[in-house]
Order: structure tokens, then C-alpha cells, then sequence
């Protein structure tokens, strides 16, 4: 009758709820029905039944919501429950009170409660129910039997019930909420870690592409350096074309020797080829090969760290990540990028400030997933992944976020190495 699929889970629990209550009108009916003709107890069963046709009420109510595809929320939901705890308790305050054998089910709504909302809810149906049960004790209906040849006896098993409840419902609220936290928390952790795992999936994708084409390139680039050495030589006594030869072949130079060393790394672990080098001139060999490559973005550099300079893990990994960030915010915002650096004895941290259009709600909701790009018509789509997934691998974090003023700023933590004296 219902979909399954593509529901959330508190529709679904919703939909369980509809069919427990169903299960449970036909039994207080097929019950009614056995108490009224076959024992020919006398109760007050008109309001018996009232009650139990407003549950009929409400469940097709409920039917009728179940089939628009509104949202449930957590206060419906438990809205619902706390419907079902207040007939119960109705029923019960016309039947015994604490007498009748079903008051155990107030049980029931406790746990559904801690089973499929947060924590705060299953308290708050702990409460309510020892509340209704201990009403029961004082207000109800009793049942048409005669005990009082052992009344003392009695009274004492209707509080020993009483006080077993009370218990049950502390121990299942304590216990069912601590188990669904640590179910939540696994799940999440097993997220995370399929979520990591497929994130390494692609990047030994990437590397063995990336490998594969540098091996490619390093031919061309080869063929591109001699040529341009030739038409240098041919054309020396042009100045401008001299100029502009050698910004080529420094370019040249600098994917000759990118290429170079990504074959170089290729495979290398972490910890194994990793080495220290103090904060400062990491960054300023950074800032220097970024020159290289974009001779002509304008940019501000502001420093400003704890003495002595600790020292940071620096891979060419690591360093090539920072770089794909100075060149997306170069692609923002060519003309002005502010850079910001600051580090004590723990971390380092990094902001890159652009003065371009921001990132969209889009950008921002998928920033450093593999293959997705905002640069249209020229972007890969993986500079930010390769990015977020190499610093991550380095116990570090990237946050995107758009300034007030315009433009966006990039923050990377790094952790840091103490410098050892």
C-alpha cells in the first residue's frame, strides 16, 4: 500500500506505527467482544468503545496523511505515540486502573519512543507514562471482583507492579537510548569510512592516469624546450619576442620538472619519504614556485607566527594541493588575492582571499567532490578533490566560504611538527 523507497525513515516508522495501531484496535474489539459475551463482566463499555473508535478515527486520519508526501517530523511523530499513551491510559481508568493485566503495555510506547527519536523524546515519554500509571493508582474504575478478604496482600502487589514499571521504564529509556547513540555513532563511522574508502578508490585512479600522462608529456614538453630554444636563437635580436620565449620556457621547464617529480612520488607513503621543514620557508618556496607558474597574478602576502618556526611535514603532495588553491582563487579574482598565514606550536593556518564573484550554494554543497567544476568550459573537476583529499590525508581541513565584503576565502589548517632544538 505504501512505497518504501526514497522515504525517510521517520515516514517509515510512522507507517509501523499505523499498522501496530491497527493490530491493536482488532485485538481491543476481538477482547471487548470476549469479556462482554463470554465472561459477562459489567464495564463502561460505551466509553470503552469511544475510545477506541477515536484511535479508528485517528488511524485512518493517520492513513490519509501517510499518502502525501509531506515530511514527518519528530513532534508528529511522537504527537502520535503520546495519542496512543493517553487512550491507553483511558482504557485502563475504565477497567481496573493498576488492576489490569495490560497496564504493562504503557511498555510499548516507551520503547518505540527510544527506538526511533532522540534521546530528549524517550525521557519525556518516561515521564508521562510513570505519570499515568501513578494516576492509575488513585483514579479508575475497579474491576467487579471482591478482594477484600486479602486487601493488605493486594494492595501490595498493585504497588509491587507499580514499582517494577517505574523500574522497567528507567532501565529501557537509560539503555535503549545508549544503544540507539552508539548504533547512530557506528553508522556514522561506517559512512565515513566507505566515504573515505571510495576517496581513496579514486585518488589510486587519478595517480595511475596522472602517471600515465606524465610519462606521456614528458615527450612533448621535450620537443616544445628545443624548438623554443631554436626560434630563440634564430630571433636574438628581437627584445619582446626574447622575453616572451623566456616566459615560455620557464613554463616549459616548470611542467617538465612537475611531471618529473610526480613520477618521483608515485606510490611513496607519507611517513616513510616525508620531511620536516620549518613553516616559513615552506610557504615561501610555495608562494615562489606559484610566481613561476602565474607570473601574472597580483597578490599580498601577510605572515605572522609564534618564534622558533616549527616545522611541517612537506611532501609534494601537500605542496601541490595549497598550489591547486592559489590557482583557483587566481581564476577568480587575477588582479587581487590577499594570503594570509598564522601559526603557533600546533597548527598552521592559511586563508586565501579572492575578490571575485563567490561560490554558489551549489559550489558550496559540493566543493571537492571528484569532477565536479564551477569553472565552466575549462575545469577538470579535480584540482579541490585532489586538494581536500591530500590535506585531509595530512590530519588537515579545507573550508570554503564567502566573505561579506565579496569573494571567497579558502582556510587551511595544517598540523605542525615542534621544532626540535
Amino acid at each position: 500500500m505504501f512505497n518504501d523507497f526514497s522515504q525517510s525513515p521517520l515516514k517509515k516508522n510512522l507507517q509501523r506505527l499505523f499498522f501496530l495501531r491497527s493490530i491493536a484496535i482488532v485485538v481491543q474489539c476481538l477482547t471487548f467482544a470476549s469479556v462482554h459475551w463470554a465472561l459477562e463482566i459489567p464495564l463502561p463499555w460505551t466509553e470503552m468503545v469511544m475510545v477506541v473508535a477515536f484511535l479508528a478515527i485517528l488511524n485512518f486520519a493517520t492513513w490519509i496523511r501517510l499518502r502525501q508526501n509531506w515530511p514527518v517530523s519528530s513532534i508528529e511523530f511522537f504527537a502520535q505515540i503520546l495519542i496512543d499513551v493517553f487512550a491507553l491510559g483511558a482504557l485502563l481508568y475504565f477497567s481496573g486502573g493498576p488492576t489490569n493485566p495490560f497496564v504493562s503495555l504503557y511498555l510499548l510506547p516507551l520503547t518505540i519512543t527510544a527506538a526511533a527519536l532522540p534521546w530528549a523524546y524517550t525521557w519525556v515519554m518516561a515521564v508521562i507514562t510513570i505519570g499515568c500509571y501513578s494516576l492509575l493508582l488513585f483514579y479508575y474504575i475497579p474491576l467487579p471482583h471482591d478482594h477484600n478478604a486479602h486487601m493488605s496482600e493486594f494492595n501490595l502487589h498493585v504497588s509491587g507492579m507499580w514499582l517494577a514499571f517505574v523500574l522497567s521504564t528507567m532501565l529501557i529509556a537509560w539503555f535503549v537510548v545508549k544503544m540507539g547513540i552508539s548504533i547512530r555513532e557506528r553508522d556514522k563511522e561506517l559512512s565515513q569510512a566507505r566515504e573515505q574508502a571510495l576517496r581513496n578508490e579514486q585518488l589510486i585512479a587519478l595517480g595511475t592516469l596522472a602517471a600515465g600522462a606524465a610519462h606521456e608529456l614528458g615527450t612533448p614538453l621535450s620537443t616544445m624546450a628545443v624548438v623554443s630554444r631554436e626560434i630563440q636563437k634564430d630571433y636574438a635580436g628581437n627584445h619582446d619576442l626574447q622575453n616572451s620565449i623566456t616566459i615560455l620556457r620557464n613554463q616549459i621547464t616548470q611542467c617538465k620538472h612537475t611531471l618529473t617529480q610526480l613520477l618521483a612520488d608515485a606510490g611513496q607513503a607519507r611517513t616513510e619519504y616525508a620531511s620536516g621543514q620549518t613553516v616559513d620557508l615552506f610557504l615561501r618556496e610555495i608562494l615562489d614556485k606559484w610566481k613561476l607558474m602565474r607570473p601574472t597574478v597580483k597578490f599580498t602576502y601577510y605572515c605572522n607566527g609564534a618564534n622558533p618556526v616549527p616545522q611541517i611535514i612537506n611532501t609534494q603532495p601537500l605542496g601541490q594541493s595549497i598550489l591547486n588553491l592559489l590557482n583557483n582563487a587566481a581564476d577568480a579574482s587575477l588582479d587581487n588575492i590577499e594570503i594570509k598565514s598564522d601559526w603557533d606550536n600546533k597548527e598552521l593556518r592559511l586563508e586565501i582571499l579572492d575578490f571575485g564573484k563567490g561560490l554558489s550554494e551549489e559550489t558550496v554543497q559540493r566543493a571537492g567532490e571528484v569532477f565536479f567544476t564551477s569553472k565552466k568550459g575549462h575545469g577538470l573537476g579535480i584540482g579541490l578533490f585532489l586538494a581536500n583529499a591530500n590535506i585531509e590525508r595530512y590530519g588537515g581541513s579545507v573550508r570554503l566560504t564567502n566573505r561579506e565584503e565579496g569573494g571567497a576565502c579558502t582556510q587551511v589548517i595544517l598540523p605542525l611538527i615542534r621544532l626540535t632544538t
